[in-house]
């Protein structure tokens, strides 16, 4: 709170002493009729006066001081009532607040009348020096003579002569402290006699808003009169608005005058420059003069009459500048919206366009999916979709906006309406596999792909290696190969040829199928000391089944007992007839230990190849095929993948199975990076989604969302054929059954890469029995993660882990849920485990053996309740131990042991065949009958195996 603040007086309280303030306050009791009362508290603001020191009553001495001309006659001021002696509350209340609004009219009249007068004498001043210097450069250059100070010229009176009044001296009006204006001297104007003084003009209503009364006007020392030259008549004074100020307010206290009658135009005379203006009689109208440039017209209009306001609303603020009264323009108009006048310009057009004719349908072509919601239709064929369920309607479909009708019944629906429909499924979005052949101008040479295969240990990839000068052997586990390997080998005259080595184990026989499919040349790689074998029979019905030619190689022939020829006799047995025996298969002698045999090799391949004549284009989007894949914990999914036809470079976007991408890097055989790689190219691609399946072809795509969509589609394949079931049928429905009684045994299976995966899994389904069957849970590539070791606690599976290890948060889980981890890196070692392991599951198995038969002879009474049978054994010995079971009609009726066995009256532990004996059975059985037969059999348990 300011300093100000706290000097206002407050209302409520005791007046404080010191000057004499101008608002009194006291308080109004009001009553009502509903017998309420309030008190209020009353301002009552008076005018305060200043004066010097010495000074009497000012009011009377400017009262007495007369009238300047210039000058308007000051309203008086009302004078207050005496109070009543028999005044209530509420008249004393009305009758200050009617007191204190006549005191601010009256003070805002005083100010306007103040300030209409400054204006016009400034007016005055700017017309009278222009007069001055128009003259001046019309006359000759006069003597210099010393200036005239300016004189104030007299107001003109009236009075019955036209005769020019004298030059009188002109008071300096003194404006209030509050306005910040100086005193202002002038000299006496020239009045022109044609133009009479304007009469006393009407007074303007006030502002809006209240101006706080300005202090009295304190009477200025006479001037120093000056003498004026005769010669420089000035025009009367005239009174006009500033354009800048505020509107006046509309409130005056006089009477109203009567309204101007129209009266003719005097013919203007010449006017003398020194005669002087006579002064206009009192009873003649007020006509306006020529005024300076800039200055507005004064009102001759009769002021409006002064309407009753409400003293509760906010007029008495009017007059003050606000920021919203400043920019609002249009006095708080509202105006109408954009909205309001873009219908009313719509409506004015559609008015003068007169009615609108009718316009041709338009026939769409609409493109229909399997599904589609009637809604989704209706935008398609931009019609309404209340008259696309009416249609259904007729065609007795009752159905919703939002219903999912096939696309017979889009197909009617768009007939009906007049469309075109173009039948479209969801299997439009993948990728289709680009089988065209490339234009013969943009083919060029390319390296041939050789895929080695053969059975277990027959040396196909020590052969490799002697080609490639490396030692991929020592690196495999148990000396066997378990991955497909893809290798790009140069040779002596820097021809390149690329091989694929496969595995030879029986479960990788997917691996060997996916060599024989993408391979332009096969090598059958047999053991002279060896012979064919079953797998070496499975490569060469793969070869077959892929239509491409095969080399056989020998190898091992540096052993003492290799037998080639053998090899080649045995060869005839599957129709490949090499070519020492009149065959067009080529074949040749090799050792890979000795390295012997490879340039022949070589050659042979080379020579295949330039018969083939291998070609591609790579000036196109790459083509490619996945050989293997794997999770790598530093780089995530790799694939290694062999380019058929063109360019895969880094930056490239691609869909491979239900995966995506963009190639981040690529990685040769040798491990080095490398920015493309061309047709019969193997590389390791880095930036997949997820780790495809081996075998899933790779296509460059132009985006990513087009990736995205072909991946998403993909992957909804995958996981239908996954989810749904097949038609139930009678063996679908007897073989349900029969898994049912099977013991499941459920298995966890993580490998290194994906192919392993694929072979781990078809071998352990192999070994499933109609007994006991395997139940993959979950399979897949990379280390043991929590989420395995959590799936496999949930179903009591242990985790199968090929050539991978769990993590050290997957151990403690697997450590707190009693999960078994299994580690193996040679696939032999895991079928046999889980051999094992499955028939651990089913426990051993029973084997029953008679031991003895006897014929039921007699039935005796053996005791209050029991009965006791007289048998005759008839083959083998009866036995107390032994379980027995008795049967009549070929049909068991008891199962059991024999409680007691007796020959006459002695118990015995033994009765061979030929003698007769008495039992009793266990369980208290009598229902015995002569004619039964009794078995007696041991049971032996042996281990189960698959």
């Amino acid at each position: 709170m300011s300093d100000t603040d706290n000097d206002k007086p407050k209302l409520g309280m005791r007046a404080p002493l010191g000057l004499k303030r101008t608002v009194e306050t006291g308080k109004v009791k009001q009553s009502f009729s509903h017998g309420r009362s309030n008190t209020v508290i009353v301002e009552t603001k008076r005018r305060r006066v200043l004066g010097r020191p010495g000074e009497g009553a000012p009011a009377a001495d400017v009262a007495a001081a007369p009238q300047q001309p210039d000058q308007p006659a000051p309203v008086a001021a009302p004078v207050p009532r005496p109070a009543p002696a028999q005044e209530t509350a509420q008249e004393r209340q009305a009758r200050l607040l009617r007191e204190a609004q006549d005191q601010r009219m009256h003070a805002l009249e005083d100010a306007r009348r103040r300030e209409e007068a400054d204006r016009a004498r400034a007016a005055d001043e700017t017309q009278r020096r222009a007069a001055e210097r128009a003259e001046a450069a019309a006359r000759p250059a006069p003597e210099p003579q010393p200036e005239p100070e300016p004189q104030p010229a007299p107001a003109p009176v009236a009075a019955p002569a036209p005769a020019p009044a004298p030059a009188a001296p002109a008071p300096t009006i003194s404006v209030g402290p509050g306005r910040g204006f100086r005193p202002v001297e002038r000299a006496p104007a020239p009045e022109p006699a044609a133009t009479p003084a304007p009469a006393a003009e009407p007074v303007a209503a006030a502002p809006a808003e209240p101006v706080a009364p300005p202090p009295a006007p304190v009477p200025a020392p006479p001037p120093v009169a000056r003498p004026a030259p005769a010669a420089t008549p000035q025009p009367p004074l005239g009174l006009s608005r500033d354009p800048s100020a505020p509107a006046p307010r509309r409130f005056s206290p006089v009477a109203r005058p009567e309204p101007p009658r129209p009266q003719p135009k005097p013919a203007p005379a010449p006017t003398p420059a020194s005669a002087a203006a006579p002064a206009p009689s009192a009873g003649a109208p007020s006509q306006s003069r020529p005024l300076p440039g800039g200055a507005a017209t004064p009102r001759n209009a009769p002021p409006a009459r002064p309407q009753q306001r409400d003293r509760k609303s906010d007029e008495r603020r009017g007059g003050k500048l606000t920021v919203t009264r400043a920019l609002n323009e249009d006095g708080g108009a509202r105006a109408r919206s954009l909205a309001a006048l873009k219908r009313a310009r719509e409506k004015e057009k559609r008015g003068f366009g007169g009615p609108r004719e009718a316009q041709a349908k338009q026939v769409r072509d609409v493109q229909v999916p399997e599904a589609i919601t009637v809604q989704e239709l209706a935008n398609r064929m931009a019609e309404k979709g209340a008259d696309l369920v009416k249609a259904l309607f007729k065609m007795g479909m009752p159905v919703t906006m939002t219903q999912t009708i096939d696309q017979d019944t889009a197909e009617l629906l768009v007939t009906e309406f007049g469309h075109n429909i173009s039948r479209v499924s969801a299997s439009d979005v993948d990728i289709q596999v680009d089988t065209g052949e490339d234009a013969p101008d943009t083919l060029r040479p390319r390296p041939p792909v050789v895929t080695i295969m053969g059975h277990v240990d027959h040396g196909k990839t020590s052969l490799l290696d002697a080609l490639r000068g490396t030692d991929v052997v020592r690196g495999e586990a148990g000396g066997i190969t378990q991955h497909i390997g893809a290798y790009q080998v140069t040779l002596k005259d820097k021809s390149r040829v690329t091989f694929l080595d496969t595995p030879g184990h029986e479960a990788f026989t997917q691996m060997r199928a996916r060599g024989a499919d993408i391979t332009d040349i096969v090598i059958l790689a047999v053991a002279a000391d060896d012979g064919l074998m079953p797998q070496t029979i499975e490569a060469i019905n793969h070869t077959k089944a892929a239509g491409v030619p095969m080399i056989v190689a020998i190898n091992k022939v540096d052993k003492h007992e290799a037998n080639p020829q053998r090899v080649r006799e045995r060869l005839l047995e599957h129709e490949v007839v090499v070519e020492e025996m009149g065959g067009d298969t080529q074949d040749v002698e090799v050792s890979a230990l000795k390295k012997t045999g490879l340039d022949e090799l070589v050659e042979k391949i080379q020579l295949q190849a330039e018969l083939l004549e291998l070609r591609a284009n790579p000036d196109r989007a790459a083509e490619g095929t996945v050989i293997e894949a794997k999770l790598d914990k530093g780089r995530g999914p790799v694939a290694t993948v062999l380019v058929n036809r063109g360019t895969l470079r880094v930056g490239d976007i691609f869909v491979i199975g239900a995966e995506s991408g963009r190639v981040r890097a690529l990685v040769d055989d040798k491990g080095r990076q490398i920015k493309e790689a061309g047709p019969s190219m193997p590389v390791e691609v880095l930036g997949l989604s997820g780790v495809p399946q081996a075998g899933d072809p790779l296509q460059v795509v132009e985006n990513e969302a087009r990736a995205r969509e072909v991946a998403e589609y993909r992957q909804g394949v995958l996981t239908q054929k996954r989810t749904t079931s097949a038609p139930a049928s009678l063996e679908s429905m007897f073989s349900a059954l029969k898994d049912k009684q099977a013991i499941e045994y459920p298995l966890v299976v993580k490998a290194d890469t994906q192919g392993t995966v694929e072979a781990i899994v078809a071998s352990i389904n192999k070994i499933s029995t109609d007994l006991i069957r395997a139940r993959i849970l979950h399979s897949g590539v990379g280390g043991i993660t929590e989420s395995d070791v959590t799936l496999a606690g949930a179903s009591g599976a242990p985790i199968i882990g090929f050539n991978v290890r769990p993590n050290a948060n997957a151990r403690q889980i697997a450590e707190r849920q009693k999960v078994a981890l299994k580690y193996y890196d040679v696939i032999y070692d895991l079928t046999d485990e889980i051999r094992a392991g499955m028939a651990g599951e089913l426990g051993p198995e029973a084997f029953e053996t008679v031991v003895g038969r006897a014929e039921i002879r007699e039935v005796f009474s053996a005791g209050k309740t029991g009965r006791a049978a007289g048998l005759l054994v008839v083959e083998g010995a009866i036995r107390k131990a032994l379980k027995a079971r008795i049967t009549r009609n070929d049909v068991i009726i008891y199962q059991g042991e024999i409680a007691s066995l007796r020959r006459f009256k002695d118990d015995v532990a033994e009765v061979r065949a030929g003698l007769e004996c008495g039992v009793t059975f266990t369980q208290n059985f009598t229902d015995i009958k002569a004619g039964d037969f009794l078995e007696t059999y041991e049971v032996e348990l042996r281990e189960r195996t698959l």
